[in-house]
């Protein structure tokens, strides 16, 4: 009878052994391959991975900007095609001033930051000539949040293509590791999107929803850029709330205006308390509300230097109440737990007040934050 593998005899053992021996080789041969190329291998894997994120940003990008364009049609009513002139705002930059001698520099970044957003604003108007002043703000907040897309796009494709170029492992390896928290602010940017196209309260909004409570119908004075002040009283206390100047999306410039009230009142300020939405670590839950000692606000920093500047100069001690949230939360639309917490943060308000101030004195209360969908 002929053996059942023809082979058997030429290989000198059992067809087992041969399989076993076969199996060896292939194993052998698989670890040696992935000594010499399993980086190059794992290094493919993560092109393809980014590869398909950076098609959904891609597409989200698009997506915003159609909204954008859609948005400034149905308002704006443009006579020419607005796509060109979006183009154009959506690749605009701002230079950093030279920081070699940082004496001034705040008042050289104030003083480009204020360039800007005329240009910017009034860039947006050109487009959208039939909008209104409230419906330019939120437009102006809308460019904006495209133009974080398309930077973020832009970013990401620079590096892919890069590290696709050089085939360094460690680039492709940094962009994939960050990949996770760029989709998440991505997705938080879809959010924005319908926010300000559609002029609905964002998370970022609860410091001036707070203010807006506090000032209840007493008169507004329109202050510095944007902003709004009503005097009111609590507990004997002399208020006076403010907050940047809404509906319409707007952060204003809350420092200008704080040091303006505190000159006006010849520094006598007994307290100076600011209210923000701050982002919270991950476990603790949105719209939980602490308090601190300092000026709660963010951005460039320009706000915040002249305020601890101006309370310096008068002794004026600062507090911070901050409402904290997720960065999707910021920017999209307001959640319940958010604005249920605007009560929460007046009552530590009212706390700090009575504890630390007598009947007679006035506090500044400052309501931080984009005011899109909050009344004046």
């Amino acid at each position: 009878m002929a053996p059942l593998n023809p082979l058997l005899p030429f290989l000198g053992g059992d067809q087992g052994n041969t399989l076993s021996t076969v199996l060896s080789m292939l194993m052998y041969m698989s670890f040696i391959l992935f000594i010499f190329f399993g980086q190059k291998i794992q290094a493919r894997m993560m092109l393809w991975e980014i590869a398909g994120t950076l098609k959904k940003i891609e597409f989200t990008r698009n997506e915003a900007k159609q909204q954008t364009l859609k948005t400034i049609r149905e308002i704006g009513k443009p006579k020419d095609d607005p796509t060109p002139r979006l183009n154009s705002l959506m690749d605009q930059f701002m230079i950093q001033p030279v920081n070699l001698d940082p004496a001034g520099i705040v008042w050289k970044l104030d003083h480009l930051l204020n360039v800007r957003d005329f240009k910017f604003k009034k860039d947006v108007k050109a487009i959208a000539p039939e909008a209104s002043d409230v419906q330019v703000n939120n437009l102006e907040n809308l460019v904006e949040v495209s133009m974080v897309l398309n930077i973020i796009f832009k970013v990401v494709r620079h590096f892919y293509l890069l590290g696709k170029k050089t085939s360094s492992f460690y680039i492709i390896l940094q962009l994939q590791m960050l990949l996770p928290l760029i989709m998440q602010e991505v997705e938080a940017l879809v959010g924005a999107v319908k926010a300000f196209s559609e002029g609905h309260p964002i998370g970022d909004g609860i410091g001036a929803l707070v203010a807006l409570k506090l000032m209840g119908k007493g008169d507004r004075r329109k202050m510095e850029k944007d902003i709004v002040v009503a005097e009111t009283t609590l507990d004997g206390r002399r208020i006076l709330a403010l907050k940047a100047e809404g509906p319409g999306a707007n952060v204003g410039k809350p420092g200008d205006a704080i040091r303006r009230l505190i000159e006006e009142n010849d520094g006598k300020i007994a307290m100076v308390i600011m209210v923000d939405a701050a982002l919270k670590f991950e476990g603790e839950n949105a719209g939980e509300v602490s308090e601190g000692i300092g000026a709660a606000i963010g951005g460039p920093g320009t706000e915040r230097f002249k305020i601890e500047e101006e309370v310096l100069k008068f002794k004026i001690p600062v507090y911070a109440v901050i409402i904290k949230q997720s960065i999707q939360d910021a920017i999209t639309g307001m959640k319940k737990e958010i604005c249920d917490a605007a009560e929460t943060a007046i009552t530590r308000i009212k706390s700090l007040i009575s504890e630390h101030t007598s009947e007679g004195d006035s506090v500044i209360v400052a309501g931080i934050g984009n005011t899109v969908g909050i009344g004046q």
